[in-house]
């Protein structure tokens, strides 16, 4: 039976909702060498924040609105698309953040953090209800400070985030092993291939400014590419539960595609002569976010926002992964557009890449083979314990479940 819980604003359960600030762009001194971890919403993921691209100077934080948040204050993104907006995070060390972020500071004597964040999240389809339409989706904080949430007596409050937080702990303790595997790889194919220090590379001669028996190609070299297309959406039948439906967003922060927030049925993966990509092959994004590169675990369909290379060789697959990751540059410089940045299928084919010995490229598979495949499971394991966290969490912040 659900208990009956009484709701409370948000501005009662905390010290200080605000958001941040930035600091003027053209003043270089806010910026060069700046010491303060300066977070925006892109970088909010749903837990503690730690990947942080920018930083202010001391000067820049005193002459914006920008403030710094100590660790344990909750972030909600409040504006962006569907997918950015009421986006959470957690400060991990003392930081600031653009005014796009809503920051939460609890008051320990009625809230506890982590609680918040779960309440957040489990309110977040309510949120979504609020936010105003325009040239830019928002929801304001005034908005926010009166948005009621669910409230426990503060030992129950502890023992549901401890209950949740035990989950998203050892996702966030995979990721971190995941993002060691795939840099290790990642080095051993800079020293290799980069910087041609492979094995025996001491008895090769180099010749054009390329090791003998390596060969000048194009991307087109290392496979067949294809691009993807999206069925229609006011065909209910094509999709269904058969093959995964790949997108832009479904590739962030993933090296491993191993889900999809969309499947096709036969009929959708049929309807377009889309071609199923088969296990391994590389992704790249190659409208909007230009370069974002991913594997396939699984056959896939993507949209025709993804370039994909099927391998001319199956164990050529690491070393596609690591040469398309390594030419984003390239990409991004060629992927101008009027409205939306792209690069076509033909461009994205002709540029230019060095392709390595046979025997080189597969000795290379041998070493980081065992690598993807502890990150495939590792990755696998995070969705299962997503999903176990994500069927508790209303349950427990409903009064469904006790604790």
């Amino acid at each position: 039976m659900t208990r009956k819980m009484d709701k409370v604003p948000l501005a009662e359960l905390c010290e200080t909702i605000t958001s941040g600030g930035t600091p003027s762009r053209k003043e270089l001194n806010y910026w060069i060498g700046g010491t303060i971890p300066w977070i925006k919403t892109g970088e909010l993921s749903d837990w503690k924040v730690n990947k942080i691209g920018e930083r202010i100077t001391p000067l820049g934080l005193e002459k914006s609105s920008a403030k710094i948040f100590d660790p344990g204050t909750i972030l909600m993104a409040m504006y962006g698309d569907g997918r950015t907006i009421t986006t959470l995070g957690i400060v991990d060390e003392p930081s600031a953040t653009n005014q796009a972020c809503c920051a939460f500071v609890p008051d320990p004597l009625k809230c506890v953090g982590r609680y918040l964040f779960y309440a957040l999240k489990f309110h977040r389809h309510e949120l979504l209800k609020l936010v105003v339409a325009g040239a830019q989706r928002n929801l304001s904080t005034g908005i926010i400070r009166r948005f009621p949430i669910n409230v426990r007596p503060l030992s129950e409050q502890q023992r549901i985030a401890a209950i949740l937080s035990a989950y998203d702990d050892l996702i966030e303790n995979n990721r971190r092993r995941i993002a060691l595997l795939e840099e290790a790889a990642r080095q051993l194919y800079k020293e290799w291939f980069v910087r041609f220090r492979f094995p025996g590379h001491e008895h090769v001669k180099i010749i054009d400014g390329v090791p003998e028996g390596w060969s000048n190609a194009r991307v087109a070299d290392l496979g067949l590419v294809v691009t993807g297309k999206t069925p229609s959406k006011r065909v209910e039948e094509n999709f269904g539960s058969d093959i995964p439906f790949i997108k832009t967003p479904d590739m962030h922060g993933q090296t491993l595609i191993v889900s999809s927030e969309e499947w096709l049925s036969e009929r959708g993966a049929n309807s377009q002569l889309n071609k199923t990509l088969p296990t391994g092959s590389v992704l790249v994004s190659c409208i909007g976010t230009i370069g974002v590169v991913a594997m396939t675990t699984t056959p896939a369909q993507t949209n025709q926002q993804i370039n994909a290379v099927i391998p001319r060789h199956a164990r050529w697959q690491f070393f596609a992964y690591f040469i398309l990751e390594a030419i984003r540059p390239q990409l991004e410089a060629m992927g101008g557009g009027v409205t939306m940045a792209n690069v076509n299928k033909s461009k994205f084919e002709g540029v230019p890449i060095i392709i390595a010995s046979n025997d080189l490229i597969t000795g290379f598979d041998d070493r980081v083979r065992p690598m993807f495949d502890l990150i495939e499971t590792l990755s696998r394991q995070n969705m299962c314990l997503a999903k176990a966290r994500d069927l508790l969490l209303p349950k427990l912040m409903s009064g469904a479940i006790t604790v």
